[in-house]
């Protein structure tokens, strides 16, 4: 009976270790890096322009406090 249960409990981790094995392979190979390198342009994208706006909406404060808009 024991060994049944560590027989059963061996193919099990053989089944896992294989599985995230595999897994791994697939994220490194050339299909898993261009997904991780478009996913990294995607979110730095969305960053610079929260960045920009964020600048311009501030640059509009200031120059609204500076009284710099009533010269345009």
């Amino acid at each position: 009976m024991k060994r049944i249960f560590w027989l059963g409990l061996g193919v099990t981790i053989g089944v896992i270790a294989v599985r995230k094995f595999s897994q791994a392979q697939q994220s490194l190979g050339p299909a898993g890096l261009n997904r991780a390198v478009g996913k990294l342009n995607d979110e730095l994208h969305y960053f610079v322009d929260t960045l920009r706006d964020g600048m311009s909406q501030r640059e509009s404060e200031l120059r609204s406090a500076l009284g710099l808009d009533a010269e345009k």
